[in-house]
């Protein structure tokens, strides 16, 4: 069994993260993926702490087993959330989308791990320095707002920079991924885009139908000009906001016109004119399967790939 150092650190059976996606981490799914032995995640997005308060405790009626928060730094309730967290005792914290070295130590003092998504290698050294207890080192293939390098690229990168545990982000939705991610010497992976294609995630069914016949270009990132570059599947959407960008429109226009599409997209179903976030995994994703075979199929492919490599190996040197 495939069990490293992230196992024994946040009290899991495998070495699978879910990735805190706004509106889809929810009770449902966050429980699924912690029952099934990974460590799930709330995505508290810009909801409200009365909403994330209500999530944590309909996650812990579902599961015994450990989960998590992730925060992003530019919620209007980051530190509400924050106090909701401390309150309901979660012992996992993970921030996406900034620097949030200030929230480190009274979070560490309270007993909580803490786990930043990063995208360079500067950011990954500096929260290190201030306590956090693993980095998920994420590249631009990844669903969601996205940095400019490659999971390939920046993983080694960061193992090398730091001596915390690391989690790999961004393009893993199988075996394959996993193994691959061991090899370049990050100690588990994180999957947002292939838990959206389960039973248990909350997403609107033309979503996860438009997931599995998403082929390998078929999404495409806007907002460079905005400073949160986000990666999401194409339509008239991503099209019109990028042709915006393109004439000069100015950020206050760009953010009024895509307010209120995430939700649109991902839960209304809305696939022209939604905001339909998800990774460059979602060509490889050919199916909708419970989170539980998810989970378990990944760790025995992982297991046979890296067996296989091995005896490839040690054949080679007879």
């Amino acid at each position: 069994m495939i069990r490293t150092v992230i196992c024994d650190l946040f009290e899991i059976e495998y070495p699978v993260f879910q990735g805190g996606m706004a509106h889809l981490g929810t009770a449902e799914l966050v429980s699924a993926v912690s029952n099934a032995g990974g460590l799930g995640f709330i995505g508290s997005g810009s909801n409200p702490p009365e909403w994330l308060r209500e999530q944590i405790r309909k996650t812990r009626e579902r599961t015994q087993k450990p989960f998590g928060v992730n925060v992003i730094m530019i919620s209007p309730h980051l530190k509400a959330s924050l106090e909701v967290i401390l309150e309901e005792k979660v012992k996992v914290v993970a921030f996406g989308g900034g620097n949030p070295g200030v929230y480190i130590p009274p979070l560490k003092e309270a007993g909580v791990k803490v786990v930043p998504v990063i995208s360079s290698v500067a950011l990954a050294k500096r929260l290190e320095r201030l306590g956090a207890d693993a980095i998920v080192a994420e590249g631009m293939e990844s669903g969601g707002h996205v940095g400019e390098t490659t999971t390939m690229a920046l993983v080694p990168q960061v193992v090398d920079s730091v001596s915390i545990p690391v989690v790999a982000a961004g393009g893993f939705g199988d075996g394959r991924g996993l193994a691959a991610a061991l090899s370049l010497g990050a100690k588990g992976i994180q999957m947002g885009t292939r838990f959206i294609c389960t039973p248990e995630c909350i997403a609107h069914q033309k979503f996860k139908e438009a997931i599995v016949k998403a082929r390998d270009r078929a999404t495409m990132v806007t907002g460079t000009t905005t400073g949160h570059p986000a990666r999401c599947l194409e339509n008239r959407l991503t099209r019109e906001y990028q042709a915006m960008e393109r004439s000069g429109a100015s950020k206050e226009a760009l953010d009024k016109f895509a307010t209120g599409r995430m939700y649109a997209g991902v839960i209304q179903g809305d696939l022209e004119y939604g905001s339909l976030m998800c990774g460059q995994i979602a060509g490889l994703i050919n199916d909708i399967r419970p989170t539980k075979n998810i989970v378990e199929e990944e760790v025995v492919q992982a297991e046979a790939i890296i067996k296989r490599i091995v005896t490839t190996l040690t054949g080679s040197k007879r």
